[in-house]
């Protein structure tokens, strides 16, 4: 009965002295996580405490790390020809002009910073499919949640101003990924890349021979287009923001990297560093289409942030 005692005060003193946050750190940050903040389910990919599994098929796409810090990876097939189909039909009545924020004020229009338009896509078995696709990518976190999915549209001059996908850390929250993936892309489409300014181009004849099939390679020296040049201001989409990097707006000698539109492709990217700083390196742009049609799937993931 004494040992049987003193087991029980050892323990106590373990996990309750200052010396055991250094022998357990996981155990201490487990006392000091931060609980979830209220959210707007509404917006959020939830199954009904009673949902069954949908039947979803093999995931079969290809992953290529571009850039490791912060991790941009790029997904080849990651949406299969039927699943584009049904994103285009089902959008088509659903689209409605894009909309905008600003430092937290409400949303608004505003075509010189986001011009095209958006839908949120109800959840039926082959978003689902997508959902959990893309959860399983980032290994099924627990405290992670994929955002409603949204398909974007975008015509002759239709574009959205270099921004960034999260807002801010909000007690170890936010928007920690993003998917940008392309639905359509009509065959006289011209323009509209994904520009990352920030992120550099692969280094090496044989790795710019292999990205070349997915970004954008001009030869350096060639003169800057008016896609590069559209900057505009900081603005956020719905729920997006973040302060502009200072003196770091797209420069000829430092044009970083465009992603092409590959109808069925995406990129990946993850928002937040490890310390909890919202990385520079993640502000981008739609560019503006100068012919053509473009339909993108934006898939935002909620959660807490590693």
């Amino acid at each position: 009965m004494i040992s049987y005692v003193v087991g029980l005060v050892a323990v106590f003193v373990l996990f309750s002295n200052p010396i055991s946050q250094l022998l357990f750190p996981d155990q201490a940050a487990r006392q000091h996580v931060s609980p979830r903040p209220r959210l707007n389910e509404s917006l959020l990919a939830i199954d009904a405490p009673n949902a069954t599994v949908p039947a979803c098929p093999a995931d079969a796409y290809t992953a290529r790390i571009l850039h490791r810090d912060p991790l941009v990876v790029y997904l080849e097939g990651f949406l299969s020809d039927e699943e584009q189909r049904y994103l285009i039909e089902t959008s088509g009545p659903l689209f409605e002009p894009s909309t905008i924020t600003n430092d937290g004020d409400e949303t608004h229009r505003d075509t010189l910073v986001r011009d095209s338009h958006v839908a949120m896509i109800p959840r039926s078995d082959t978003v689902r499919c997508i959902e959990r696709r893309s959860r399983a990518l980032q290994g099924w976190p627990s405290d992670l949640y994929i955002e409603r999915l949204r398909t974007q549209k975008y015509t002759a001059g239709g574009h959205y101003g270099y921004h960034f996908d999260w807002t801010a850390n909000v007690g170890g929250w936010g928007r920690v990924t993003s998917i940008m993936a392309w639905v359509d892309g009509s065959d006289d489409l011209r323009g509209g890349g994904t520009a990352f300014p920030l992120i550099r181009k692969p280094e090496g004849a044989e790795a710019q021979r292999e990205w070349c099939k997915f970004i954008e390679c001009r030869e350096k020296g060639d003169e800057q287009t008016g896609d590069e040049q559209t900057g505009g201001e900081q603005m956020g989409g719905e729920q997006t923001g973040g302060e502009q990097p200072r003196d770091k707006q797209p420069r000829d000698e430092d044009r970083g990297v465009v992603f092409k539109v590959v109808p069925g492709n995406a990129v990946y990217w993850e928002n937040f560093s490890p310390d909890g700083r919202g990385y520079d390196e993640t502000w981008h742009a739609g560019l503006p289409v100068d012919e053509g049609l473009k339909v993108g799937l934006n898939i935002w993931s909620f959660g807490r942030i590693q």
